[in-house]
């Protein structure tokens, strides 16, 4: 399986579509996440209005209680309980939208991770071959230094070992009378 700047190129091309349609899902997902939020605090807001509302016209509804209070009762219960359906299907509309915007968030990072992961592969791969490169180079320089440490080393204890012979040679003849006036 080769790889070539070509294949690179369009591979990047086409995550860059889908992550500009990932990108498109994911605003309208935010949008309606926001109009939901809204209708909710409008909603929030409107529960927070009505106690003044109920205190504004008490008079009325006691008026009007003692003529049908079941039927009354029952029309509050009934709209309760559409407020109470409507705000469960609320949330579990936002519900779905968050896993939603979550699903293409993770999507989204899991391509960039991806598309990082190709680049720095990409990238990498001169600057280890010349690592490689440098690296056999800079132990073949080593050995060679090596080696010639070595022979200085030998060079050194040959060149001591003829010194003490001409030590001992000049003590012989001194010895003998031959003394050599240096």
């Amino acid at each position: 399986m080769s790889c070539t700047i070509e294949k690179i190129l369009t591979d990047a091309k086409t995550l860059l579509e889908r992550l500009r349609e990932h990108d498109a899902a994911a605003e309208s997902l935010v949008d309606q996440s926001a109009a939901l939020h809204r209708r909710v605090a409008a909603m929030r807001e409107a529960g927070a209005a009505l106690p003044d509302q109920y205190q504004e016209d008490a008079a009325d509804l006691k008026d009007a209680s003692r003529y049908k209070p079941h039927i009354l009762l029952s029309q509050e219960n009934t709209q309760i309980r559409d407020l109470q359906q409507e705000n469960r299907e609320l949330w579990i509309s936002l519900e779905e939208h968050q896993d939603a915007l979550e699903l293409i968030m993770s999507k989204y990072r899991k391509q960039m991770l991806q598309l990082m992961i190709a680049k720095k592969a990409v990238d990498a791969e001169p600057v280890l071959k010349a690592h490689q490169s440098h690296s056999l180079e800079i132990e073949s320089q080593i050995d060679r230094i090596c080696e010639m440490g070595e022979v200085m080393r030998k060079a050194v204890q040959v060149d001591d070992d003829q010194f003490c012979k001409i030590q001992e040679k000049l003590a012989q003849l001194e010895g003998q009378g031959w003394g050599l006036d240096l």
